[in-house]
Protein backbone atom coordinates (compact mmCIF):
# COMPACT_ATOMS: atom_id res chain seq x y z
CA UNK A 1 0.00 0.00 0.00
CA UNK A 2 2.71 2.66 0.90
CA UNK A 3 5.03 1.55 -1.83
CA UNK A 4 1.70 2.40 -4.43
CA UNK A 5 1.16 5.68 -2.93
CA UNK A 6 4.87 6.45 -3.13
CA UNK A 7 5.15 5.49 -7.01
CA UNK A 8 2.25 7.18 -7.82
CA UNK A 9 3.28 10.57 -5.80
CA UNK A 10 6.77 10.15 -7.99
CA UNK A 11 4.59 9.59 -11.16
CA UNK A 12 2.67 12.88 -10.50
CA UNK A 13 5.85 14.96 -9.50
CA UNK A 14 7.25 13.48 -12.15
CA UNK A 15 4.52 14.98 -14.66
CA UNK A 16 4.07 17.87 -13.16
CA UNK A 17 7.95 18.35 -13.40
CA UNK A 18 8.04 17.51 -17.10
CA UNK A 19 5.24 19.73 -17.79
CA UNK A 20 6.81 22.48 -15.67
CA UNK A 21 10.14 22.05 -17.99
CA UNK A 22 7.84 22.22 -20.93
CA UNK A 23 6.34 25.24 -20.54
CA UNK A 24 9.12 27.26 -19.28
CA UNK A 25 11.02 25.61 -22.74
CA UNK A 26 7.88 26.71 -24.70
CA UNK A 27 7.56 30.64 -23.03
CA UNK A 28 11.20 31.40 -23.75
CA UNK A 29 10.88 29.55 -27.47
CA UNK A 30 7.55 31.26 -28.39
CA UNK A 31 7.80 34.89 -26.46
CA UNK A 32 6.44 37.28 -28.28
CA UNK A 33 9.48 40.27 -28.46
CA UNK A 34 8.10 43.75 -27.48
CA UNK A 35 10.12 46.26 -28.69
CA UNK A 36 10.49 48.81 -25.71
CA UNK A 37 10.63 51.82 -28.23
CA UNK A 38 6.49 50.93 -28.84
CA UNK A 39 5.95 51.91 -25.24
CA UNK A 40 7.56 55.06 -25.30
CA UNK A 41 6.22 56.37 -28.38
CA UNK A 42 3.05 55.45 -26.96
CA UNK A 43 4.06 57.61 -23.71
CA UNK A 44 4.80 60.30 -25.86
CA UNK A 45 1.76 60.23 -28.16
CA UNK A 46 -1.00 62.56 -26.70
CA UNK A 47 -3.38 59.69 -26.42
CA UNK A 48 -6.53 61.32 -28.18
CA UNK A 49 -7.41 58.27 -29.69
CA UNK A 50 -9.15 60.51 -32.53
CA UNK A 51 -7.63 58.48 -35.60
CA UNK A 52 -6.74 61.52 -37.90
CA UNK A 53 -3.46 59.49 -37.97
CA UNK A 54 -5.30 56.67 -40.33
CA UNK A 55 -4.79 54.40 -37.28
CA UNK A 56 -7.62 53.42 -35.00
CA UNK A 57 -6.01 54.60 -31.79
CA UNK A 58 -2.64 55.85 -30.58
CA UNK A 59 -1.69 52.14 -29.48
CA UNK A 60 -1.99 51.43 -33.05
CA UNK A 61 0.03 54.19 -34.24
CA UNK A 62 2.67 53.51 -31.58
CA UNK A 63 2.88 50.01 -33.25
CA UNK A 64 2.95 51.46 -36.72
CA UNK A 65 5.75 54.05 -36.10
CA UNK A 66 7.78 51.24 -34.46
CA UNK A 67 7.23 48.84 -37.74
CA UNK A 68 8.29 51.70 -40.11
CA UNK A 69 4.49 51.70 -41.36
CA UNK A 70 3.85 54.90 -40.35
CA UNK A 71 6.28 58.40 -40.36
CA UNK A 72 7.03 60.07 -36.59
CA UNK A 73 4.96 62.78 -37.26
CA UNK A 74 2.16 60.89 -38.33
CA UNK A 75 0.25 62.65 -35.03
CA UNK A 76 -1.45 65.53 -36.40
CA UNK A 77 -2.88 66.70 -32.98
CA UNK A 78 1.19 66.66 -31.86
CA UNK A 79 2.22 68.22 -34.44
CA UNK A 80 6.00 69.19 -34.96
CA UNK A 81 6.78 68.70 -30.55
CA UNK A 82 5.02 65.57 -30.78
CA UNK A 83 6.93 64.16 -33.99
CA UNK A 84 10.14 65.45 -32.58
CA UNK A 85 10.15 63.99 -29.38
CA UNK A 86 9.38 60.37 -30.89
CA UNK A 87 12.10 60.76 -33.74
CA UNK A 88 14.40 61.00 -30.94
CA UNK A 89 13.63 57.88 -29.44
CA UNK A 90 13.32 55.96 -33.18
CA UNK A 91 16.96 57.61 -32.98
CA UNK A 92 16.02 59.73 -36.51
CA UNK A 93 14.75 62.81 -37.48
CA UNK A 94 11.04 64.71 -37.59
CA UNK A 95 10.69 65.25 -41.21
CA UNK A 96 10.29 69.04 -41.17
CA UNK A 97 9.37 69.11 -45.03
CA UNK A 98 6.05 67.90 -44.06
CA UNK A 99 3.41 70.39 -45.24
CA UNK A 100 1.09 71.23 -42.19
CA UNK A 101 -3.08 70.51 -43.33
CA UNK A 102 -5.51 72.62 -42.45
CA UNK A 103 -9.26 72.13 -42.43
CA UNK A 104 -11.44 74.58 -44.71
CA UNK A 105 -15.05 75.13 -45.31
CA UNK A 106 -15.85 75.79 -48.51
CA UNK A 107 -18.46 77.97 -48.62
CA UNK A 108 -18.05 81.99 -48.28
CA UNK A 109 -22.51 82.60 -48.92
CA UNK A 110 -22.98 84.18 -45.13
CA UNK A 111 -26.27 86.03 -44.40
CA UNK A 112 -25.38 88.64 -46.68
CA UNK A 113 -24.82 86.85 -49.49
CA UNK A 114 -27.69 84.85 -49.57
CA UNK A 115 -31.08 84.25 -48.34
CA UNK A 116 -33.44 81.87 -46.71
CA UNK A 117 -36.25 80.15 -48.89
CA UNK A 118 -38.58 79.15 -45.85
CA UNK A 119 -38.13 79.74 -41.91
CA UNK A 120 -37.50 77.06 -40.48
CA UNK A 121 -39.21 76.08 -36.91
CA UNK A 122 -38.01 72.28 -36.40
CA UNK A 123 -37.11 71.86 -32.87
CA UNK A 124 -33.45 70.30 -33.30
CA UNK A 125 -31.55 73.20 -34.63
CA UNK A 126 -28.46 70.90 -36.12
CA UNK A 127 -26.44 70.56 -39.93
CA UNK A 128 -27.40 66.91 -39.70
CA UNK A 129 -31.04 67.30 -39.25
CA UNK A 130 -31.94 70.18 -41.20
CA UNK A 131 -30.18 68.84 -44.30
CA UNK A 132 -32.98 66.25 -44.68
CA UNK A 133 -35.18 69.45 -44.56
CA UNK A 134 -37.30 70.31 -47.90
CA UNK A 135 -34.98 72.08 -50.73
CA UNK A 136 -31.66 70.18 -47.85
CA UNK A 137 -32.49 72.90 -45.75
CA UNK A 138 -33.81 76.94 -45.41
CA UNK A 139 -30.73 78.32 -47.35
CA UNK A 140 -31.03 79.38 -51.06
CA UNK A 141 -28.21 77.25 -51.62
CA UNK A 142 -28.75 73.45 -50.71
CA UNK A 143 -25.48 73.28 -51.18
CA UNK A 144 -24.08 75.75 -48.75
CA UNK A 145 -22.67 75.62 -44.94
CA UNK A 146 -26.39 75.99 -42.77
CA UNK A 147 -24.43 77.68 -40.05
CA UNK A 148 -25.97 75.42 -36.66
CA UNK A 149 -22.38 74.56 -36.25
CA UNK A 150 -22.33 71.06 -36.02
CA UNK A 151 -18.83 71.28 -36.72
CA UNK A 152 -18.07 73.78 -33.77
CA UNK A 153 -19.68 70.83 -31.33
CA UNK A 154 -17.11 68.18 -32.12
CA UNK A 155 -14.06 70.55 -32.64
CA UNK A 156 -11.99 69.76 -29.45
CA UNK A 157 -9.49 72.76 -30.19
CA UNK A 158 -11.96 75.91 -30.19
CA UNK A 159 -11.23 76.23 -33.89
CA UNK A 160 -14.37 76.59 -35.69
CA UNK A 161 -16.78 79.34 -34.90
CA UNK A 162 -20.08 80.28 -37.09
CA UNK A 163 -19.73 83.71 -37.85
CA UNK A 164 -22.61 85.89 -40.05
CA UNK A 165 -24.42 82.19 -40.47
CA UNK A 166 -20.98 79.85 -41.58
CA UNK A 167 -18.36 78.55 -39.80
CA UNK A 168 -14.78 79.70 -40.30
CA UNK A 169 -11.90 78.07 -39.33
CA UNK A 170 -8.66 79.14 -37.46
CA UNK A 171 -5.59 77.81 -38.98
CA UNK A 172 -3.84 78.15 -36.45
CA UNK A 173 -5.63 76.49 -33.83
CA UNK A 174 -6.98 73.87 -36.54
CA UNK A 175 -4.83 70.50 -36.19
CA UNK A 176 -5.91 68.71 -38.77
CA UNK A 177 -7.74 66.01 -36.59
CA UNK A 178 -10.69 65.83 -39.41
CA UNK A 179 -13.82 65.57 -36.71
CA UNK A 180 -15.30 68.60 -38.13
CA UNK A 181 -15.04 67.00 -42.15
CA UNK A 182 -17.21 63.75 -40.70
CA UNK A 183 -19.43 66.23 -38.86
CA UNK A 184 -20.60 68.49 -42.29
CA UNK A 185 -23.10 66.89 -43.49
CA UNK A 186 -22.73 68.43 -46.80
CA UNK A 187 -19.16 67.51 -47.27
CA UNK A 188 -17.77 71.13 -47.42
CA UNK A 189 -15.10 70.90 -45.34
CA UNK A 190 -11.73 69.22 -47.06
CA UNK A 191 -8.19 69.57 -46.09
CA UNK A 192 -5.76 72.72 -47.33
CA UNK A 193 -1.94 73.24 -46.88
CA UNK A 194 -1.34 75.68 -44.12
CA UNK A 195 1.26 77.79 -46.12
CA UNK A 196 -0.93 78.11 -49.63
CA UNK A 197 -3.08 81.24 -50.23
CA UNK A 198 -5.99 80.17 -52.31
CA UNK A 199 -9.03 78.10 -52.02
CA UNK A 200 -12.39 77.47 -53.47
CA UNK A 201 -14.64 79.20 -51.26
CA UNK A 202 -17.78 77.13 -52.68
CA UNK A 203 -19.43 73.63 -53.08
CA UNK A 204 -22.28 74.21 -55.34
CA UNK A 205 -23.08 71.95 -57.91
CA UNK A 206 -25.13 73.84 -59.73
CA UNK A 207 -23.89 76.29 -62.57
CA UNK A 208 -24.99 79.48 -64.42
CA UNK A 209 -28.48 81.28 -63.11
CA UNK A 210 -29.14 79.00 -60.12
CA UNK A 211 -26.46 79.83 -58.91
CA UNK A 212 -26.66 83.05 -59.22
CA UNK A 213 -30.03 83.36 -58.21
CA UNK A 214 -28.95 81.43 -54.97
CA UNK A 215 -25.66 83.23 -53.57
CA UNK A 216 -24.11 86.19 -54.87
CA UNK A 217 -20.88 84.48 -54.79
CA UNK A 218 -21.19 81.06 -55.64
CA UNK A 219 -19.18 79.69 -58.61
CA UNK A 220 -21.17 79.40 -62.11
CA UNK A 221 -18.32 77.33 -63.59
CA UNK A 222 -16.92 79.68 -66.11
CA UNK A 223 -13.52 78.21 -66.09
CA UNK A 224 -11.57 81.68 -65.99
CA UNK A 225 -9.41 80.34 -62.66
CA UNK A 226 -8.98 77.41 -65.24
CA UNK A 227 -7.97 79.32 -68.38
CA UNK A 228 -5.84 81.86 -66.77
CA UNK A 229 -3.39 79.79 -64.32
CA UNK A 230 -0.07 79.51 -65.95
CA UNK A 231 1.04 76.28 -64.47
CA UNK A 232 -2.17 74.45 -65.06
CA UNK A 233 -2.80 73.69 -61.23
CA UNK A 234 -6.93 73.90 -61.36
CA UNK A 235 -9.31 71.55 -62.93
CA UNK A 236 -12.86 71.42 -63.44
CA UNK A 237 -14.51 68.39 -61.05
CA UNK A 238 -18.26 69.06 -62.20
CA UNK A 239 -19.27 72.32 -61.93
CA UNK A 240 -16.62 73.06 -59.73
CA UNK A 241 -12.50 74.05 -59.87
CA UNK A 242 -10.01 72.36 -58.08
CA UNK A 243 -6.61 73.43 -56.91
CA UNK A 244 -3.69 70.89 -57.32
CA UNK A 245 -1.80 72.22 -54.62
CA UNK A 246 1.65 70.49 -55.57
CA UNK A 247 1.56 72.94 -58.84
CA UNK A 248 0.05 75.95 -57.42
CA UNK A 249 2.58 78.58 -56.74
CA UNK A 250 0.16 80.85 -55.04
CA UNK A 251 0.38 84.09 -57.65
CA UNK A 252 -3.44 84.86 -56.93
CA UNK A 253 -4.13 85.19 -61.05
CA UNK A 254 -7.35 82.71 -60.29
CA UNK A 255 -8.34 85.07 -57.42
CA UNK A 256 -8.57 88.24 -59.27
CA UNK A 257 -10.06 86.87 -62.45
CA UNK A 258 -12.50 84.59 -60.45
CA UNK A 259 -16.01 86.86 -61.49
CA UNK A 260 -17.50 86.31 -58.37
CA UNK A 261 -15.14 86.57 -55.97
CA UNK A 262 -15.46 82.91 -54.87
CA UNK A 263 -11.82 82.02 -54.85
CA UNK A 264 -10.55 83.45 -51.54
Amino acid sequence: MGADVMLSAFMVGGVGLFVGIFLSIAAKRFAVKVDEREAAVMEALPGANCGACGYSGCAALAGAIVKGEAKVNACVVGQAPVAEAIAAIMGGSADTDTVKMVAFVHCTGDCEKTTDKYDYSGNEKSCSVISFAPGKGPKSCAFGCMGYGDCVKVCEYGAISIVNGIAHIDPEKCVDCKMCMKACPKKLISETPYNKKVAIGCGSMDKGKPVIDACKVGCIACTKCVQVCPKQAILMDGNLPVIDYEKCVGCGLCKNSCPRKCIV
